[in-house]
């Protein structure tokens, strides 16, 4: 393709990405994006979803020659673009194989690159560029809602149609976005990343969600799913419930933050862990019950309390051994702002991939998502965890006088054997309730099948 430099001038939106930029070029010139990418040599394929597709946040990374060439396609100076394109500059290795002088390009996804990627609000677009086009930004979690016009920007590297969602029925979302600006100075205040912070407090808050579809009490968050849903998100509940998410609880997360940086929650802790004569922290303690009344729901607390092994009480565990000074030296089990891999969140695409997978695979009632109510699920998966944070609590535990150490090892490890066995009992029945042959699950449980059969007739008395 012959080019003029400066023909037509097409200038960056800060943080949008060099892919998204290319693609606006290529309207600007009446072509398809794919014509005006030839003017590169690509060193791989873009990026794609399971289903086909080039991804939304598919990214690109240039060379030299190459972020010459577009800067002349669009008619702006290099150091305008580097100012606006986080992506700019940043070179790969595949592009230095090629010869000197010629445009060259690779592709990657936008996540890996330079963090978080969303769409961009079309209409503010229309208002700096005239036009209504699509465009892709680097756009951290707290900053999503477009004010002016109300709007959720969702992340681009999900397999779905929609760009954002209408929030103007839910103020408290943006309120809370204006919020964050003043939590994030107190955390660097405190000493603590702001990032960090708000991955802890969404993995919190996150968490709860997935337990909210069986609270009674809980009225806020499915009055805004429906609101953000365009009116009513019953139809598909489901898929609704992972696309609307951080959207929904987005004030949630905003007001655990400022709850966890307040030093005087990290005292409520202290105090709830006995301060100088430890003890476990008690299902009524004082930490959960505030926490749940800045979020607005005072019933909240002894839920939070005892849902062991979560982020929230991996927060409490490192402050509590902060201020008892029995942390070690600095490190993860010491530093209340880590996060473990196991309490992040699960992201809309990732959420939306298993979802999509479960519906298409064949015999879906195999699948274990698909079959067991997510209620059970969750009930499996606390009695798990609340398993493992009673046998964590006996490590280094014998030492000391024999009565001691034997009373709390026999009480732990009782407990512990409880809570496996009603995990062992409601996954049991959670099997032969999805259809899957009495005998194959009496093999996988090592018992007689007339031995499982009454285990699992008593367990449904017992849970209706």
């Amino acid at each position: 393709m012959t080019h003029h430099p400066g023909l037509l001038r097409t200038a960056p939106l800060q943080g949008e990405t060099t892919s998204s930029l290319i693609c606006r070029i290529a309207g600007q010139y009446g072509m398809e994006a794919k014509v005006l990418r030839s003017c590169w040599q690509w060193r791989n394929y873009p990026p794609g979803h399971d289903g086909g597709g080039t991804r939304a946040d598919a990214e690109v990374l240039l060379n030299a020659a190459g972020r010459q060439l577009l800067a002349g396609l669009c008619g702006v100076e290099e150091d305008v673009l580097a100012r606006a394109l986080p992506s700019w500059g940043q070179e790969d290795a595949k592009l230095s194989a090629g010869k000197n002088g010629v445009p060259a390009a690779a592709w990657r996804t936008g996540g890996a690159v330079a963090g978080p990627v969303a769409f961009g609000c079309r209409l503010c677009a229309a208002r700096r560029t005239g036009t209504a086009v699509r465009v892709v930004r680097y756009t951290p979690r707290w900053q999503r809602v477009c004010v002016r016009h109300g709007r959720w920007l969702l992340d681009a590297d999900a397999d779905q149609p929609l760009e954002h969602l209408d929030v103007r029925g839910v103020p408290e979302v943006a309120a809370a976005q204006r919020r964050w600006a003043g939590v994030a100075r107190r955390a660097v205040r405190a000493g603590a990343e702001p990032e960090r912070v708000f991955a802890l407090a969404h993995a919190v808050v996150a968490r709860w969600w997935e337990q909210a579809l069986h609270w009674e009490r809980e009225t806020l968050w499915p009055r805004r799913l429906h609101q953000v849903a365009g009116g009513n998100a019953g139809g598909d509940l489901e898929r609704w419930r992972i696309v609307g998410r951080d959207a929904v609880v987005f004030p949630e997360v905003v007001a655990v933050a400022d709850a966890l940086l307040d030093p005087a929650m990290a005292q409520l802790a202290w105090t709830d862990s006995g301060a100088g004569q430890p003890r476990a922290l008690p299902a009524d303690g004082a930490f959960c019950r505030r926490l749940g009344e800045r979020v607005g729901r005072e019933w909240l607390g002894p839920l939070a309390a005892t849902d062991y092994g979560g982020p929230l009480t991996s927060f409490m565990g490192a402050v509590i051994r902060l201020r008892r000074g029995a942390g070690g030296p600095p490190g993860y089990d010491n530093d209340p702002w880590w996060l473990r891999q196991e309490h992040q969140s699960a992201t809309m695409a990732g959420q939306l991939r298993v979802l999509g997978k479960e519906k298409k695979a064949p015999g879906s009632g195999r699948m274990w998502r698909a079959v067991v109510p997510a209620e059970q699920r969750t009930l499996i998966t606390r009695a798990i965890e609340s398993a493992e944070e009673q046998l964590l609590q006996l490590r280094g535990a014998q030492t000391g006088p024999t009565a001691d150490v034997a009373r709390q090892l026999l009480r732990n490890l009782r407990y512990s054997a409880d809570l496996i066995d009603n995990a062992w009992k409601r996954t049991a029945l959670a099997a032969a309730n999805a259809g899957i042959p009495l005998e194959e699950v009496a093999r996988w449980a090592d018992m007689p099948p007339d031995a499982l059969l009454d285990i699992l007739a008593a367990g449904r008395e017992d849970s209706g």
